[in-house]
């Protein structure tokens, strides 16, 4: 009790002081809280769902929901196992409710894609459509998954049934990529630039998804070859969503296609940091291996290849690659890209197919994938250097001068290395050409 009135006493002649003194001692303020990260607002929205989930056993609202976030997770961090929860739950929603219950089919659409279990989605989308055949979304999604597969018939009837809905933002972007597939870039570059105009005021519209717009149509003005075009679309997205793995990492491919390979790096290595995207670790080990660092290429490949063989199903396309134009486990590639066709023909499936067959030195095979991998038209530099460099080994010298110069008109950059080769090729074939020409003077 004294310590107390001690204490009163000697805060009472504090205040006496201070009030004789004319100080006026304000209060202290409450610590400020930083304000929440995009990232917690997630985490704490995932975390409601998932005790509301826990609390009503037999519903399915909040299921759907918990996967809808599953997936925005997932997109964000490259998380694979958020798109497994995503599947379950939406899996789990549907059990409990079968009927009127579209947002769980259109996650559980999503995830299967994400896992490129494309059969699967496929049965899943037509569902979906078939529950509302008017509504246009539905209807793309079904031709997306038949684009993946390589179904073109179906994919082209169901595209063009949609061509009066381009405005949709949730349509623009499915026509654009049957545009590019069929060789029209500069329509494909049209739909998304208008569905960015449309979506630029929308406060509905979440940052992410704004951004992934960004990011496709970065991509398409990379391979147009519109490089300054392209790096200025993925700042826009960055300047969104700075922490996009996905816009720093095609930023990091854009810049060593540039040979700009410290910046590749920094790029590269800022992806990483949120999400370990088997292309982006290929990006930097190339970039090292072009400055000289060896042992720093091995450790990312090498981190590329732990990457990659934790995805269940078929070989990564961009580890595939990066094996193939690295010289190793070709057949083994070979034989994991054949597999893959039997139930996805897409034309980047038969491309895979006809380069590994080329390195493995079954060069007619080889022309004969390519032939498929040509057949829509499409305006991709790599495909065109692919189908050149065969057309070489087989002696059709004509054909593959005029391959690879399509390649290089297409997009002078497409690759860190490739389009040198090109070019070198190039240079024999002509001065063959001119040695040809004199000969027969």
């Amino acid at each position: 009790m004294a310590r107390a009135t001690t204490w009163l006493l000697a805060a009472g002649i504090l205040a006496a002081g201070v009030a004789a003194s004319g100080v006026v001692v304000a209060p202290a303020a409450p610590p400020v809280r930083p304000l929440p990260t995009r990232a917690e607002l997630l985490d704490a929205d995932i975390h409601f769902y998932e005790s509301a989930a826990r609390a009503d056993t037999t519903g399915a609202m909040a299921l759907g929901q918990l996967a809808l976030l599953y997936m925005r997770r997932g997109r964000e961090t490259g998380s694979f196992d958020d798109v497994l929860r995503a599947e379950e739950a939406a899996r789990h929603s549907l059990r409990n409710r079968g009927s009127h219950n579209t947002r769980a089919r259109q996650m559980l659409t999503a995830s299967l894609l994400s896992e490129h279990r494309f059969a699967d989605a496929l049965e899943v989308a037509r569902n979906l459509a078939a529950t509302d055949s008017g509504q246009a979304s539905y209807r793309a999604t079904v031709g997306e998954v038949e684009m993946e597969l390589g179904d073109y018939d179906s994919a082209r009837a169901i595209f063009r049934s949609l061509g009066g809905r381009a405005a949709d933002p949730s349509v623009a972007p499915r026509l654009a990529r049957w545009a590019e597939l069929e060789g029209r870039s500069d329509e494909a570059y049209g739909l998304l630039d208008r569905s960015l105009v449309a979506l630029e005021g929308r406060s509905d519209v979440p940052d992410e998804q704004k951004a992934w717009f960004w990011l496709r149509l970065g991509d398409v003005q990379f391979r147009r070859g519109r490089l300054g075009e392209a790096a200025d679309a993925y700042r826009r997205g960055l300047d969104i969503h700075p922490a996009d793995y996905r816009l720093l990492a095609a930023e990091a491919r854009l810049e060593a296609s540039r040979r700009e390979w410290r910046r590749a790096i920094d790029l590269g290595d800022r992806a990483l940091g949120v999400s370990l995207d088997p292309a982006t670790l290929g990006t930097v080990s190339d970039a090292y291996a072009a400055l000289g660092d060896s042992a720093k290429a091995a450790e990312y490949a090498h981190a590329m290849e732990v990457a990659v063989l934790r995805q269940p199903g078929a070989y990564h396309r961009a580890w595939s690659l990066f094996l193939l134009d690295h010289g190793r486990h070709v057949r083994e590639v070979l034989g994991k890209a054949q597999e893959e066709l039997r139930s996805r023909k897409d034309i980047y499936g038969w491309d895979l197919v006809g380069w590994a067959l080329h390195l493995d030195g079954r060069n007619d095979d080889a022309r004969r994938a390519m032939s498929q991998a040509l057949a829509l038209g499409t305006q991709d530099a790599m495909l065109f250097f692919h189908a050149g460099m065969i057309d070489h080994a087989l002696g059709r010298e004509v054909d593959a001068a005029r391959e690879l110069r399509r390649a290089l008109a297409i997009n002078p950059s497409f690759h860190p290395t490739q389009p040198g080769v090109a070019r070198v090729v190039l240079d024999s074939l002509e001065r063959v050409t001119e040695r040809d020409q004199e000969s027969a003077r």
